[in-house]
């Protein structure tokens, strides 16, 4: 047996990393297109397929998601940092991010809000519930559909090639972007090898 590692302790962080980039869409109560920037998201049920986002209050999209029942789920590519870097820090009360950012809205297909066109995976996503959490209510929205652009698909043309589709990752920590690294294995099958073992 191998000698335990020193750890440091480090306190209270967010320290879930890497964090996703995500462009968060929704039609404000104007049905202006409105875009905000989440890293405090993740797939949170299989059944009903769900993903939550953390969404402050005080931000012009949370009563805008809450009113329409919908909200939409952009994957950021790495080419999009600066523009999704400022929709996270702009306010969609007082500035137009779509149009300052250049991005393209487009209306969503089956659900009540819009999406960026430049991300090259859009969940859209029918409000389910939410939990007021602290500072952060959580949005949990059912995934009524995902769109991709074609030349970012797998040879299958079933699902996205994440290494095509570039996406922009969040460290909270250092509060740097990164970018996703090469693959390195196959879920489900990568530990497959420990259970010969114990045969």
């Amino acid at each position: 047996m191998s000698a335990l590692k020193t750890k440091r302790s480090l306190g209270a962080h967010p320290l879930v990393s890497p964090a996703p980039s995500f462009l968060i869409g929704s039609y404000d109560d104007a049905g202006k297109p409105n875009v905000m920037t989440a890293a405090w998201a993740g797939i949170c049920s299989s059944k009903p397929l769900s993903i939550a986002v953390g969404v402050r209050p005080e931000r012009w999209s949370h009563e805008a998601i809450l009113a329409r029942k919908a909200f939409t789920v952009g994957h950021a590519p790495v080419s999009l940092m600066a523009e999704t870097d400022f929709a996270g820090m702009a306010s969609g009360r007082e500035r137009d991010k779509f149009a300052e950012a250049g991005f393209t809205a487009v209306r969503a297909e089956k659900v009540d809000a819009p999406y960026v066109d430049q991300c090259p995976v859009v969940l859209e996503c029918v409000l389910i519930k939410t939990v007021e959490l602290g500072a952060h209510t959580v949005m949990i929205g059912e995934i009524v559909d995902v769109k991709a652009d074609e030349d970012c698909l797998d040879p299958t043309g079933k699902f996205p090639d994440f290494s095509k589709v570039d996406s922009l990752i969040y460290d909270p920590a250092s509060q740097h972007y990164y970018r996703l690294g090469e693959r390195v294995g196959k879920a489900f099958s990568a530990g497959g090898a420990l259970f010969l073992a114990k045969k």
